[in-house]
């Protein structure tokens, strides 16, 4: 790490910059990439961060999730800060900062850079230079069928040109991978953790689109015509196809369209900058979608419910984070439905509980010791749906302190759970429900309360969340985590995850769970629970028994029974 932090030194005089900033994302801003540059020159692991390195120092910039991991990683050679420090940035003045412009969008540079420093693109990649990323074998994409997504390219395509008559633009750039996936119906491999096709798209109002990724992966679905030959474009054609078009205006969102496409467009077009439509197109399931991801989690509740109780009887022997994970991930893979984690499993025992995105390695992890509680924040991608559940388990019986936060973070859990969402619409006001009863104590919890997930795509999906500041309408549909936790310090960490997504009745939204797993009960204080928080307990654990229940062994459903 050192020694590439020198070698990126030594590039300074010749691009004439005072420093090079070096995010996590990769140019088709995916949150889990195969080519991590931000690892390599600070060694943080974490999904979420930005590196900027000056002459003399190295500053590190991420969230409140990772303020532990991303000291334990980076060691003494950055100063750490959030993401908040890097607004208006006044840590560093008056200097000339090196960029990739494919890395980053005008919107980033203007919050973080510019009110005190210059930019300037570089459009060869310093870091790059210095090691060499391997070339990703082109995996082909694949097409799902109607029946399985609910809705037709055609359909999707259609909304998107009535966004543009709307707008009085002629084409739209669509710049997230995860938005083309959704709008052509497909998928691919060029993502760790969800099956992401890295690729971009143009749509015009008249219906027109050109598809633009690499030939190699598109074969497959230019054969079972998804697209047509004439749609595709080689990443390499876009400057040439881009003067060619007819138009006037073009519309780019500027939270997710690189420096560098922008850059081409404006070279021929007006540009208008709105939000992709397909976000909140996206992140509004149809009932097809729902039902998939209904079953997805109960595939999911299976594994995991197996996974605990295994656990729990055999910690009488020591095993370490890594193994548990492991074993995991077999339960999963006992279905032929399971494809692979939905991101790298979070297995955090005693004070690595308390690091919330933590990560096992086979070189730094602990054993499970009995006595510790056991953090197990894990997701999959399924045919066809996505998971993601917190469970955090004991194996002896803990403090009156212990048990008493813990049953505090439930009632939060249960709070947004039970949510009249007709009253509270925003994630802002969900977000309070789920804090109240720590902050009655004095305590919180430096993460958001809940974000997005998507159908077979990627676990984390926007514009909805539960936190702080999200003030997106909460709509029939959408689906949503619901995880509020509490974080000890090299102590331990307590986090309560289910999916939920927003159903309707009688002219009411109410959230339903989808995750379909046994809450550790050794953890709660039933005093601290209301009968209403008792019977909601009863009816989840009720529900859990029987929707799995049939699929246990007769030991394992015996112990599940003793939850209701």
């Amino acid at each position: 790490m050192i020694n590439f932090i020198k070698k990126l030194r030594s590039k300074f005089k010749k691009y004439n910059i005072d420093g090079y900033v070096v995010p996590k994302n990769d140019d088709y801003f995916t949150e889990y990439s195969k080519i991590n540059r931000l690892k390599i020159i600070s060694n943080f692991s974490g999904s979420a961060g930005i590196a900027v390195i000056l002459k003399n120092k190295s500053y590190l910039f991420t969230d409140g999730r990772y303020t532990i991991q991303s000291q334990l990683e980076s060691g003494k050679n950055f100063k750490i800060y959030g993401f908040e420090k890097l607004l208006n940035c006044n840590l560093f003045k008056n200097l000339t900062l090196g960029i990739d412009p494919k890395l980053f969008t005008n919107t980033q540079i203007k919050n973080y850079f510019l009110k005190n420093n210059k930019i300037k693109s570089i459009n060869k990649n310093l870091i790059d230079e210095i090691k060499k990323q391997k070339n990703n074998l082109d995996i082909p994409f694949f097409s799902l069928n109607k029946n399985i997504v609910g809705e037709s390219v055609n359909s999707k395509i259609n909304k998107i040109s009535k966004y543009l008559k709307k707008n009085k633009s002629d084409y739209i750039f669509i710049s997230a991978p995860e938005n083309v996936a959704w709008i052509l119906n497909i998928r691919g491999n060029d993502s760790p953790n969800s099956p992401i096709p890295n690729s971009r798209l143009i749509i015009s109002k008249t219906k027109k689109i050109f598809f633009i990724s690499k030939f190699n992966k598109c074969k497959k679905i230019i054969k079972s015509k998804v697209i047509k030959r004439n749609q595709f474009l080689d990443i390499d054609e876009f400057p040439k196809k881009i003067l060619k078009l007819k138009g006037k205006n073009f519309i780019v969102d500027n939270k997710s369209c690189s420096i560098f496409y922008e850059n081409l467009i404006k070279l021929k077009f007006k540009i208008v900058n709105r939000q992709d439509p397909t976000y909140l197109l996206k992140a509004i399931k149809n009932n097809t979608e729902i039902n998939y991801m209904i079953n997805a989690h109960i595939l999911d509740g299976i594994a995991l419910t197996k996974f605990i109780y295994w656990i729990k009887k055999i910690n009488k022997k020591k095993i370490t984070e890594v193994e548990a994970a492991k074993k995991l991930e077999k339960f999963r893979k006992m279905n032929k439905n399971f494809l692979y984690p939905s991101f790298d499993t979070i297995a955090g025992s005693g004070k690595n509980g308390a690091i919330v995105h933590y990560r096992a390695t086979e070189n730094n992890c602990r054993n499970i010791n009995k006595k510790d509680i056991f953090l197990c924040d894990s997701g999959g991608q399924y045919k066809y749906g996505t998971t993601d559940v917190t469970r955090t388990i004991c194996f002896s019986n803990q403090s009156q302190n212990i048990k008493n936060i813990f049953t505090k973070v439930l009632k939060g859990h249960i709070a947004v759970a039970t949510t009249d969402i007709n009253k509270d619409n925003i994630g802002k006001k969900i977000d309070n429900r789920a804090r109240k009863f720590l902050k009655e104590s004095n305590l919180d919890y430096a993460h958001g309360t809940g974000h997005g997930v998507g159908f077979f795509l990627n676990v984390h999906e926007g514009p909805q969340s539960i936190s702080k500041i999200n003030k997106v309408k909460i709509k029939q549909g959408m689906i949503l985590s619901n995880e509020p936790g509490y974080y000890k310090k090299n102590n331990y960490g307590i986090r309560i995850e289910n999916l939920v997504y927003v159903n309707k009745k009688n002219k009411s939204l109410f959230f339903e769970n989808l995750t379909m797993v046994p809450i550790e009960k050794d953890l709660i204080n039933y005093d601290l629970l209301t009968a209403s928080e008792k019977n909601y307990l009863f009816k989840y654990h009720l529900d859990v028994y029987s929707k799995i229940s049939k699929y246990l062994k007769k030991d394992e459903k015996k112990w599940l029974a003793g939850f209701i």
